[in-house]
């Protein structure tokens, strides 16, 4: 390899790969896990916090095996991208109401293994024509209930895209800030409202009330803060008015190709791309050099 790879945000030059193989070779009996935490720990990868980025540095040795660069040991289980979707009893009773009648809607955070994070993966995994059955890295999700403590509502926040033209435009970055800088952005991956809730203006309604929070959420949970939140809208499915009543500005439409598309092979549906600033200067912050 005569030039450096980024992968997960990260630059990786031909000693890296070697000191990555020299640690498998002369640690047979050394898991995955084990392996990703040794190298965090040695490059001095963590989070704002100070955590290893166990599982950023999982997936990067996943795209390297995949890239044919390194062999890694056979995987133990199957992670948390297989988990198994929990059944959980709901109510699908209609509510058709208005919004004044229902409120306050009262919107928590999901961590963790429980009761609500085994509701919030069902109806996810059997309400949202995508899924949901796991995510690798920083993310948040939420659950919205109604007066009546009546789930209405899921959203998962996760990685954003690594580079889309339209955002990039939109932002002024060049590769060196946006690889500094990609964790200050984040991605409305999930947004379901349950199918059974015919309300007006709700979905608008909650995705403005978990704006508000959304940086002040992720503070807390990874130690920095969020300037700036994208989605993607799939135009054959979706107009993405709920994004617009909530004020997100639509800058452009994706190519019609997977973010796993490394070859330039599959053809998905195009999307409208929408972009919400957190932060009155969040180009500066992007955009900010070491």
């Amino acid at each position: 390899m005569s030039r450096t790879l980024t992968i997960q945000g990260r630059e990786f030059s031909e000693v890296d790969i070697q000191t990555i193989r020299h640690l498998i070779n002369d640690n047979p009996a050394w898991h995955r896990t084990r392996l990703s935490k040794e190298l965090c720990a040695r490059w001095d990868w963590r989070t704002e916090k100070g955590l290893l980025k166990d599982m950023a540095c999982r997936s990067m040795l996943r795209k390297l095996e995949q890239k044919g660069m390194v062999t890694l040991p056979v995987a133990r289980h199957s992670g948390n991208r297989q988990r198994r979707i929990p059944d959980v009893p709901h109510d699908c009773k209609p509510i058709e109401t208005t919004l004044r009648k229902i409120r306050p809607i009262q919107l928590i955070p999901v961590s963790g293994r429980g009761d609500i994070d085994d509701l919030f993966h069902c109806l996810m995994d059997r309400y949202h024509y995508l899924g949901c059955k796991g995510y690798v890295g920083e993310h948040m999700k939420y659950m919205a209930f109604d007066r009546n403590s009546r789930p209405v509502a899921c959203l998962l926040f996760g990685s954003a895209a690594w580079k889309t033209a339209p955002r990039d435009r939109f932002i002024g970055w060049d590769r060196s800030a946006r690889r500094r800088n990609l964790h200050m952005t984040t991605n409305n991956t999930r947004f379901l409202i349950l199918p059974w809730i015919r309300i007006p203006h709700l979905a608008s309604h909650i995705l403005g009330s978990c704006l508000r929070r959304l940086s002040r959420d992720w503070t807390a949970k990874y130690g920095h803060d969020i300037c700036l939140v994208e989605t993607f809208v799939d135009r054959s499915r979706f107009a993405g008015t709920c994004y617009q009543a909530a004020n997100w500005q639509k800058i452009g439409q994706s190519k019609g190709r997977s973010r796993q598309d490394r070859h330039h092979r599959l053809q998905v549906p195009i999307k409208d791309i929408y972009v919400y600033p957190l932060t009155s200067n969040y180009k500066k912050q992007l955009c900010t050099q070491p």
